[in-house]
């Protein structure tokens, strides 16, 4: 860790707790800041908050108070989900005080370089597949950030011979000064958390603060599949590799239905390539060509492509059952994510979907049902998913009371050679606490077919 003193006696709120709260808050306590952390979670139920005041750090629980700037702090490191409209945050703002999200501080403290990765859709697949690509070409990679590890607590430990892989949300990267990644992958970019941003364009602003601060000696991946992100990928100053799946280009990664190629030059054969789908295949051009920047063996690229399957609860591979491929996209909670899973695939599709009626319509999927066999729907939305495949001229529609029981009626309704695909274009909070546990028991209901 760079020992800066930048932080040393000075007064420093933390506002917000949960994992980047109390990494913040520890991180700063030991570069010598005088730190207080306000969380609105009451102190008797705040266990983060008592560990915190046993090692010394101010802790105010339960309430925000309206004059808590007045104590004199020259920083406020927010927990990246708090708006921009909280009041505290639009009162430091109108002191002038820096308000950062704790990626800033891992950028600041680490030794070791950064890899960023952002974008609407496929940060996760991108970033895991990055850090296995890494890892198996030997470049002693560390994965930080979004993806469920706090990018500061990574940064504390990382050397200089290693390198931080980092899923970066829009709202971490708003709350950034001087953050700098020598390479940073813009995968898309759709309307998405516009109740947070407000408009598309400030999304957009957000998203494209990865390349902000970068220079020509740095790289900037993006999607120049997308018009839209072409456009602010003009205004970078880093090296510009655009990744595209029309065909074969000169420039860049790119892909044709056979080949990946790299700068115009054939570099791997698609069919070595597990993980299937066209979005994939972006999420994998993005990731050879971080790697290939970062000296990474082909071989070891081609190794990790040939067995990834995907990442859990995304599309991810489950089994193949009696000439069935089984797949778990729990992670789909919404249309655009289930109609991405569905173009994935050219097989026979049994799809599994329905949960938490937000009334939001499922107009977004109908030409990508043009695959569906059938349709197992459960939840709130369960009647309404059937009316729709229905009209879609899916022939063979049930509703399932749960998870397990989908799974076995999606089983009967299947034959050799279809895809049992987990998608259901719908939160999970119906029936299940997170769309981590629907998948979970997706999966155990999966490998008890027999």
């Amino acid at each position: 860790m760079i020992q800066t003193t930048k932080f040393q006696h000075k007064k420093v709120l933390v506002l917000g707790l949960a994992k980047s709260g109390v990494a913040a808050s520890l991180l700063l306590h030991k570069l010598g800041a005088f730190v207080t952390v306000n969380d609105a979670k009451p102190f008797d139920e705040n266990p983060d908050a008592q560990a915190l005041l046993k090692k010394g750090i101010t802790v105010i629980c339960g309430r925000h108070p309206e004059d808590l700037l007045d104590e004199g702090f020259e920083l406020v490191v927010k927990n990246p989900g708090i708006p921009y409209t909280n009041p505290i945050v639009k009162d430091a703002l109108s002191r002038n005080l820096p308000v950062i999200t704790e990626i800033e501080l891992a950028y600041l403290v680490s030794e070791a370089p950064m890899i960023g990765i952002t974008g609407t859709n496929g940060k996760t697949t991108t970033t895991t597949l990055i850090y296995e690509m890494l890892k198996e070409g030997g470049r002693r990679p560390r994965i930080a950030g979004n993806i469920g590890t706090v990018a500061c607590g990574v940064a504390e430990k990382a050397t200089k011979d290693e390198v931080i892989v980092t899923e970066l949300s829009s709202f971490q990267l708003m709350g950034i000064d001087q953050f700098r990644p020598k390479i940073a992958v813009l995968t898309n970019l759709y309307n998405a958390h516009l109740d947070y941003h407000g408009t598309f364009e400030e999304y957009a602003k957000a998203k494209f603060g990865i390349t902000k601060n970068q220079t020509e000696e740095d790289y900037l991946i993006y999607n120049g599949d997308q018009d839209v992100v072409v456009e602010w990928a003009r205004n970078s100053k880093a090296t510009k590799i655009p990744f595209s799946i029309r065909g074969r280009m000169k420039d860049g990664i790119s892909a044709d239905e056979t080949t990946i190629y790299w700068q115009g030059e054939p570099f791997i054969s698609r069919d070595i390539i597990a993980l299937p789908g066209k979005h994939n295949l972006q999420n994998i051009l993005a990731a050879v060509a971080v790697c290939n920047i970062y000296g990474c063996d082909r071989s070891a690229m081609e190794k990790v492509l040939k067995t990834f399957s995907g990442v859990r609860h995304r599309t991810q591979f489950v089994r193949e059952w009696k000439g069935r491929k089984i797949y778990n996209d729990s992670k789909a909670t919404n249309c655009l994510a289930t109609k991405v899973a569905l173009e994935a695939f050219q097989q026979p599709i049994v799809l599994i979907a329905g949960g938490l009626d937000r009334g939001h319509s499922f107009e977004e999927l109908r030409d990508a049902m043009k695959n569906v066999k059938a349709v197992v729907a459960m939840g709130e939305t369960k009647h309404r998913f059937i009316e729709f495949a229905k009209s879609c001229n899916v022939k063979n529609c049930e509703i399932a009371e749960n998870i397990e029981d989908a799974v076995e009626k999606a089983a009967k309704l299947s034959e050799s050679g279809d895809v049992i695909l987990l998608s259901p274009a719908c939160a999970s909070w119906d029936q299940y606490k997170s769309f981590e546990v629907r998948g979970d028991l997706f999966i155990e209901a999966a490998m008890k077919l027999s």
